[in-house]
């Protein structure tokens, strides 16, 4: 099914971007174009599988978004290609606050920063973080049930109703000159501040096995609310034993002909979920791990080991969904804070940092819940307190967790 939008300026016309309908990364792709005034044209390749076969075609990805301009192909959201394509330079700015993270806590605390009055910018690769992936969320507060890309709509709504900038490009350093933070993206431009809010949250781990970043998108997938429309009537398996990975067979059996599961040890997931995942039909390998990746342009199978026994089993799938957990997306920060043995920024109660006027929240820090809602809590605690640095008020002893 075919969206165009309205022409609105004349220059990169034919510009196309593959979409399915609750992909997070294309919603911010499609939000990179208009803010640069780039005609382009929407194409739902989860309505329309003519359309789907042509991506396919056009990229060898089953996976979006995917962004075409001439003989430019552009996979997943690229903010450092697309501001290369699409963008113009930015004048270096000295801003109150940087907010490098557009989650849950990054986005409450450009809110409470705004409604101090504190010139903010918010810099992220996309906006949700984890919360954009989830397919219902059933313990926010005024909401009985609600999907993350809903959630996070009504968060950068909220936003976008303040004066802040927000800049969709991925950091590449951060360090401290004096008293003024300087945070360079990987375009280069360079954003200076007195104070700094990390809030960068997580990124999902991979199974660490050969073929595996050569099969990604074609056929392994990290987002299966973006890539689901794409395996309708095919074979899958979900790797992990959580909440996320259970949440995503249950969906996928909306979509594909058959879902297995596979879980290193026993799930360790709500119980409803077990219910829910029986209900619909979803096949479950427990105390098994994926050891092997079979396809060459895309994947055709994987080999699954019983790590009790040792027997190996084959499984004829084309889609393989990775939910097996998330590491911490703090490596830009070099030794600019002090992290913990897992990585996480090392934060206390109030969200200091072991650098003044360097704060953090959300699931990069070493506060035990990861939950939106604490998120969201420590995303305000952590403004909060960057105001009061800015304001010139002295910081307390800091004390962090461990």
């Amino acid at each position: 099914m075919l969206n165009t939008v309205p022409e609105i300026f004349p220059f990169m016309a034919g510009v196309k971007v593959y979409t399915t309908e609750n992909c997070p990364y294309c919603r911010m792709v499609k939000a990179f174009l208009r803010k640069h005034d780039i005609e382009h044209e929407i194409v739902d390749v989860g309505k329309d599988r003519e359309a789907a076969r042509e991506m396919i075609e056009i990229s060898g990805q089953r996976g979006v978004p995917v962004t075409v301009s001439g003989d430019e192909v552009v996979v997943g959201f690229d903010a450092k290609r697309l501001r290369e394509l699409f963008g113009t330079a930015l004048e270096e700015t000295v801003y109150d606050a940087v907010i490098v993270g557009a989650g849950p806590a990054g986005l409450t605390a450009a809110v409470y920063c705004a409604r101090k009055l504190m010139k903010t910018v918010v810099i992220a690769e996309n906006i949700g973080g984890q919360a954009a992936w989830s397919w219902a969320i059933e313990n926010y507060m005024g909401f009985s049930t609600i999907s993350g890309e809903e959630l996070v709509r009504k968060f950068e709504e909220q936003v976008r109703g303040f004066d802040v900038r927000l800049e969709l490009e991925s950091v590449g350093d951060v360090r401290k000159e004096d008293d003024t933070i300087l945070v360079r993206t990987a375009s280069g431009t360079v954003y200076r501040s007195r104070t700094l809010i990390l809030a960068p949250g997580k990124e999902p781990r991979r199974l660490g096995l050969p073929g595996e970043d050569r099969l990604m998108g074609k056929g392994i997938s990290v987002c299966a609310i973006c890539d689901a429309p794409l395996y309708r009537d095919k074979p899958v398996a979900v790797v992990g034993g959580g909440n996320a990975a259970l949440q995503t067979a249950i969906e996928m059996t909306k979509f594909a002909s058959s879902v297995t599961l596979i879980a290193r040890r026993d799930l360790r997931c709500d119980e409803v979920y077990v219910d829910r995942a029986k209900k619909a039909g979803v096949r479950t390998f427990s105390h098994h791990e994926v050891t092997a990746l079979h396809g060459d342009a895309g994947l055709t199978g994987v080999t699954v080991r019983d790590r009790e026994t040792g027997e190996e089993t084959g499984l004829d799938v084309e889609g393989l969904f990775l939910a097996i957990g998330l590491a911490p997306n703090t490596g830009f920060l070099k030794d600019l804070v002090v992290l913990n043995e897992q990585g996480e920024i090392d934060i206390d109660e109030n969200g200091h940092t072991s650098v003044p006027g360097v704060f953090a929240a959300g699931d990069a820090t070493c506060v035990k819940a990861k939950q939106i809602i604490v998120a969201a809590g420590d995303g305000a605690k952590a403004a909060l307190e960057a105001h009061e640095y800015f304001e010139g008020e002295p910081e307390e002893e800091q004390i962090v967790c461990t």
